[in-house]
C-alpha cells in the first residue's frame, strides 16, 4: 500500500491542484452570470480531454445551466464511484477581490475556495493520477461537476433523471468537510408563521388582541420544547426573521415569523408541520384568542416533484470505512463519522435514487459563504490522494 500511495503521489502535483482552484475562482459562476457554470465546465472538461479522459458537457436549463461528467473506466468488472461536486457559488457581496484569489499563509482565499472549486480540482486531480498510473484495476471512477446547488440544484436533479447518478454504487460529494467523513446531511424546509390579532388604539390596548404577544407565546414553546428536540433528533431550528406592528400607538394586529428547519432522517419533509400545528393547538387550549396560520414556504421545493431531503449512510457501508482507512491514513487523525451540518445535493442522491453517498472534502464549511472563504493548500493533495485511494479500494471490492 504504501507503495501505492508513493505512486500515486508522484502523480499528484500541488501546484497543479492550486493553479486549477485558482483559476476556476476566477471564473465567476454565481446566480447573476447568465451562463452561469458553462466557463467552469468548459475548463474542466479541456483539463480531462488534455489528459485523455472522456469527458462531455450538458446543458440543464438552456443558457443557464451546465453539467460535465467525464469516466475513467478500468474495462475490467467492479463498483462504479462518483466523486460530485458544484460548480456555482453564492454571491460575494462585501467580500474584497473575491475572485482574485491569493495564498496567504498557506491558505487560497477567495469566493469559491471551499465551497466548493478547491474540491473539484481535488476529484480532477485524482481522476488524472489514476489515469496516469493505471492503478484503477476494476470498475468505473465518474466525476460530475454540477450546476445550481446554491438554489434549485438542476444539476443533481438532471444527473439522476438522466440515470448518471443511479449507475453509481455509491457516491463521494466533495464539499469541504476538513478532510473527514460525514455520513449524513440535514433536510431543509422554511416556515412561515402568521399570528392574527384585533388591531385598536394603544389608548384603548385591552380592546384589542396583540398579535406579537401572541407570536412570543409561541416562540417560547419553540424554544422550551422543539428546539431541544430538535437537537436531539440530530436536527436545528432557528428563529430568524420577526415582523410585526405599523406604529407604537397601534395594538398589532399581524405578527409573521420566519423559521428555518433543518431535519435528519428521523423526520420526513411531510411530517415537518405537524409539530408546528401540535404546538398552536395546545396554546390555543389555553388562550382561545391564539390564532396562527402555519405556511411552509416551499424553500425546500425545486423541480416539481422534488424536495432538499436528507441522507444516510451507515456507518458500516463500504463507502463510509473504506473512505475513512484512507482519510485516517493519509491525515493522521483519526477523526469520528458524524453528520454534514448544512444541505448538499447528497440528499437528493440519497433521497431519491437510494444511492449510498458520504460527503468529504478539503477546506472549511464555517468559512462557506462568509466573508473569510479560504482553503488550506495542504489539504488539496491529501484530498486528491484520498480520492484515488478510496476508488481504487472501493470499485475493486465485491
Amino acid at each position: 500500500m504504501e507503495d501505492l500511495k508513493e505512486l500515486l503521489l508522484k502523480h499528484i502535483d500541488q501546484d497543479e491542484i492550486v493553479k486549477l482552484t485558482m483559476d476556476m475562482v476566477r471564473m465567476e459562476s454565481h446566480y447573476k452570470i447568465q451562463k452561469q457554470e458553462k466557463e467552469v465546465a468548459e475548463y474542466i472538461k479541456a483539463y480531462f480531454d488534455k489528459n485523455d479522459i472522456p469527458a462531455y458537457i450538458t446543458e440543464v436549463e438552456k443558457d443557464r445551466h451546465y453539467n460535465v461528467v467525464a469516466t475513467l473506466d478500468s474495462g475490467k468488472p467492479g463498483r462504479t464511484l462518483m466523486l460530485n461536486g458544484h460548480m456555482d457559488t453564492v454571491l460575494a457581496s462585501g467580500m474584497e477581490d473575491a475572485f482574485e484569489p491569493k495564498i496567504i499563509d498557506g491558505e487560497i482565499w477567495g469566493r469559491g475556495t471551499s465551497d466548493m472549486k478547491g474540491p473539484l480540482a481535488a476529484g480532477m486531480a485524482a481522476m488524472k493520477a489514476l489515469k496516469e498510473t493505471g492503478a484503477l484495476k476494476a470498475g468505473k471512477l465518474l466525476f460530475t461537476g454540477v450546476a445550481d446547488e446554491e438554489w434549485n440544484s438542476w444539476g443533481a436533479i438532471d444527473l439522476m433523471e438522466s440515470g448518471v447518478v443511479g449507475s453509481a454504487d455509491a457516491a463521494i460529494v466533495c464539499e469541504p468537510t476538513c478532510l473527514t467523513v460525514r455520513n449524513a446531511n440535514r433536510g431543509l424546509e422554511w416556515f412561515r408563521f402568521t399570528f392574527k390579532g384585533k388591531a385598536v388604539h394603544g389608548g384603548e390596548m385591552h380592546k384589542g388582541v396583540n398579535a406579537i404577544l401572541k407570536a412570543v407565546k409561541f416562540i417560547d414553546g419553540i424554544q422550551e420544547k422543539l428546539i431541544p428536540e430538535a437537537e436531539r433528533n440530530g436536527g436545528i431550528l432557528n428563529i430568524g426573521v420577526i415582523n410585526g406592528g405599523t406604529k407604537p400607538s397601534t395594538v398589532p394586529g399581524e405578527c409573521v415569523l420566519y423559521v428555518d428547519k433543518r431535519y435528519t432522517t428521523k423526520e420526513t419533509y411531510d411530517s415537518l408541520s405537524k409539530e408546528f400545528l401540535d404546538l398552536c393547538d395546545e396554546i390555543r387550549n389555553d388562550d382561545p384568542d391564539f390564532v396562527c396560520e402555519v405556511e411552509p414556504m416551499g424553500k425546500a421545493e425545486m423541480k416539481e416533484g422534488y424536495v432538499h431531503g436528507s441522507s444516510y449512510t451507515d456507518p458500516s457501508h463500504p463507502i463510509v470505512q473504506i473512505t475513512k482507512k484512507y482519510v485516517d491514513e493519509v491525515t493522521g487523525v483519526d477523526a469520528p463519522v458524524e453528520a454534514f451540518p448544512a444541505w448538499a445535493d447528497a440528499g437528493l442522491y440519497s433521497t431519491y435514487l437510494d444511492t449510498p453517498v458520504i460527503i468529504m472534502g478539503p477546506g472549511f464549511i464555517e468559512c462557506c459563504h462568509a466573508l473569510d472563504e479560504r482553503i488550506p493548500v495542504d489539504h488539496l493533495p491529501k484530498a486528491a490522494l484520498i480520492y484515488a485511494l478510496t476508488a481504487i479500494d472501493f470499485c475493486e471490492s465485491k
